[in-house]
């Protein structure tokens, strides 16, 4: 088996109801759909999932030129696709970062390699250890009354764990809005905050004291990546867990978390650590440091989420921890994968989201069809869609 086309199709997505954030209103997805065709006629499939340049640094177009210009004619073409370890090293070896690219070509590796061998992802990556992941909601902002009106709705429909995100300079509206959601949802729900960086110390510090009373869950990147003194001093300081998201991406950033003590937890995207194999790794590390997991994804369609259901299930060190992946839900404004026309997502089948929980799916690949007649429809305005052949 040969790897021999590689194509690149840019992608918009609308969503149903927009995610409002409290600095910006998110209404359209901008993503990249990776098809890998080898000379049997199997093809791999990976969709990259929001390209916001303020979290990765990288775009359709600066993912596309990567993979297309440097990983498909140097790597990718001509090599068996079941070399996942040897592709990864190579990508590794010609690009600095670019780990959202990476991730592409790697889950839809996975996705081609499950498929020769008649079995689901999750079979590659270990088996099955449970049978479904219990999944967080992120909450979009607004007022606090009516965000604990939505924290609600949230937990009616199976929901166990409950993000709220916050930003710069409102402080005032953050910390009403977790009293509102403590008092709606009680003492003992998840309750998690997520500023992405947007804080300095002192912002932190001051608001985080206020915020311990509310028996947060965890507190998520109050500060920016590159500040791991800075986190660890806040650390001493405060009661509320903090986890790194942004400022773990590499297995070194997890010697140094642990070393400096810098954080009690850590985020995972597949995205972020540059796709599944390097993720097993991410995971490994964790267990070596005694690190909890924090799984998640970026928004995209029925195909980005896919890959992590598969390893969310399939990974002992990440089934003991709550785990948040809406992908197609946030597009589509819904709580299960029932509510959503089989015609409206990208992806036909594949893993299903029902009453609060993720399944994975259990036919070859990542088990799912492409909706070729509404990839037709969202193909991103002024983007090149790109293919390379052998």
């Amino acid at each position: 088996m040969k790897i021999t086309r590689i194509e690149c199709i840019p992608i918009s997505m609308r969503l149903k109801k927009p995610i409002k954030l409290p600095n910006v209103t998110i209404t359209c997805l901008n993503t990249l759909l990776l098809a890998i065709t080898a000379d049997n006629g199997l093809v791999g499939y990976a969709e990259s999932g929001d390209t916001s340049s303020w979290y990765r640094g990288e775009s359709q177009a600066s993912m596309t030129a990567m993979i297309s210009d440097v990983f498909a004619p140097r790597i990718l073409l001509g090599e068996d696709p079941s070399n996942i370890e040897k592709v990864v090293g190579l990508m590794d070896q010609l690009a600095r970062d670019n780990n959202q690219a990476k991730a592409l070509v790697d889950c839809a590796l996975h996705d081609l390699k499950a498929k020769s061998l008649d079995v689901p992802v999750y079979s590659l990556l270990g088996g099955r250890t449970r049978e479904k992941i219990p999944l967080g909601w992120v909450l979009s902002a607004g007022e606090p009354e009516k965000v604990a009106e939505l924290a609600i709705q949230v937990r009616e429909n199976g929901f166990s764990a409950f993000k709220l995100k916050v930003g710069r300079h409102t402080f005032d509206n953050d910390v009403a809005t977790v009293r509102e959601v403590r008092a709606a949802l009680g003492p003992d729900a998840k309750i998690t905050l997520d500023a992405n960086g947007s804080w300095n110390y002192e912002q932190a510090l001051t608001t985080i004291k206020r915020l311990d009373q509310y028996n947060l869950s965890f507190m998520e990147q109050p500060l920016a990546h590159q500040y791991r003194d800075s986190l660890a001093k806040l650390r001493e300081r405060i009661n509320t867990p903090i986890y790194a998201d942004e400022g773990a991406q590499e297995l070194g950033d997890l010697r140094e978390i642990a070393e400096r003590r810098s954080a009690d937890g850590v985020v995972l995207k597949i995205q972020k650590v540059g796709g599944l194999l390097k993720a097993q790794r991410f995971l490994a590390a964790c267990r070596m440091y005694d690190i909890p997991v924090f799984c998640s994804t970026l928004i995209g369609s029925g195909v980005e989420s896919g890959p992590s259901t598969h390893l969310m299930v399939a990974n002992e060190w990440a089934c003991q921890f709550i785990s948040e992946s809406m992908g197609p839900l946030a597009i589509h404004a819904a709580w299960n994968s029932d509510d959503i026309p089989i015609d409206e997502d990208l992806a036909i089948g594949g893993q299903r989201f029902a009453g609060g929980f993720a399944y994975p799916s259990e036919g070859a690949g990542f088990g799912f069809e492409l909706n070729r007649e509404l990839l037709a429809k969202i193909h991103t305005p002024g983007q090149q869609h790109r293919f390379v052949e052998a």
